[in-house]
This record gives C-alpha cells, sequence and structure tokens, in this order.
C-alpha cells in the first residue's frame, strides 16, 4: 500500500544501519512504528486503513486487542475510528494492582481483532493470542501495520490466526535499500 509506505518513510520510521530485533534477528533496516504512531497524522491513516481492512474480515469483531505498549494506540486509534471497544494485552502480569494480563473486558465468546505494529516472527502476538483465547476471546485475525515476512504470517497460521498487514517490508524498502 503506497500511501501507508510514503508516510512510513516520510515521518522518518524508516531507518538504516545494523539494528537488532525483538525477535533476537539482526537487520540492516529499522521501522519505528513508534515514530509513526505518535504522530497523529500518521496514527490517523494508520486508524483508517486498519478499518478498511476490518471491513475486509467479512465480520465485525467485538473487540480489539492491542498489546502493551507498541500496538495501545493502534487498538485505540482503530477503537476510535470504529466504535469497537478494545483491550490491552500484557505480557506478563504486574505484581500491583490487579494483576490482570487483559486490561478492559473480554467476554466469552467475543471475536477480538489483534493489532500489531511490526510483525516479523510473531511470538509477541501469539502469547497475546493465547491469553485472549484462555479469556474466553476468539482470534482468527491479525492486522499489522508491517509485516517484516520474517516467517510471522507462516507462525500465526500455524496458530489459527491470519496476519493481514497495512503493508510489507519489501514494499517499503522497494528502491530504498
Amino acid at each position: 500500500m503506497k500511501e501507508m509506505s510514503k508516510a512510513l518513510v516520510d515521518c522518518g520510521a524508516l531507518q538504516f544501519g545494523e539494528f537488532t530485533l525483538a525477535s533476537g534477528a539482526k537487520s540492516s533496516y529499522y521501522i519505528d512504528i513508534k515514530k509513526a504512531s505518535t504522530n497523529p497524522k500518521v496514527l490517523k491513516l494508520i486508524a483508517r486503513l486498519m478499518a478498511s481492512k476490518v471491513s475486509e474480515l467479512g465480520y465485525r469483531p467485538d473487540r480489539i486487542a492491542g498489546v502493551v505498549l507498541g500496538s495501545v494506540p493502534l487498538a485505540a486509534a482503530l477503537s476510535l475510528e470504529t466504535g469497537i471497544p478494545y483491550v490491552m494485552v500484557r505480557k506478563e502480569k504486574k505484581d500491583h494492582g490487579t494483576g490482570k494480563l487483559i486490561e478492559g473486558d473480554i467476554e466469552e465468546g467475543d471475536r477480538v481483532l489483534v493489532v500489531e505494529d511490526v510483525i516479523t516472527t510473531a511470538g509477541s502476538s501469539i502469547a497475546a493470542i493465547a491469553t485472549i483465547r484462555a479469556a474466553g476471546g476468539v482470534v482468527t485475525d491479525v492486522v499489522s501495520v508491517i509485516d517484516r515476512q520474517g516467517g510471522g504470517s507462516e507462525n500465526l497460521s500455524g496458530a489459527g490466526a491470519a496476519l493481514r498487514p497495512l503493508v510489507k517490508a519489501s514494499e517499503i524498502l522497494e528502491g530504498r535499500a
């Protein structure tokens, strides 16, 4: 999607150098999605494009889930764009407060759409899906801003969910690397 690629490049999210990704893999480029999600214009574009993906799903989710921290602004923006409530999924329980892994309400049988910023291997998405399913939610789809094409789509498929990215890394890098 050229519009998304252009917005990511224009806001300075695409960087070149030596980087270690969350998956532990080394990369010659990095897409700093937080630079994009903290820019109101780009965040609004992400929400609009994600809302379009939601309408393509063939069902309306009951909840949107963002994984703490990076995907929460995306989930909140998509919630505002669609009117669908969102939840925040923690990676680990806090030792204070309620100690919940999910902040917000999920009811048994709720269809939950997971939103992510960048998917490489999808490890954090798969963990979030397991947490949501343990709470009674049904997850069949993950919408991400970027698919780094590092096996995440295949790993999610193995976990029973389809990856639906707004843009693939190869599309962003086209003519830039």
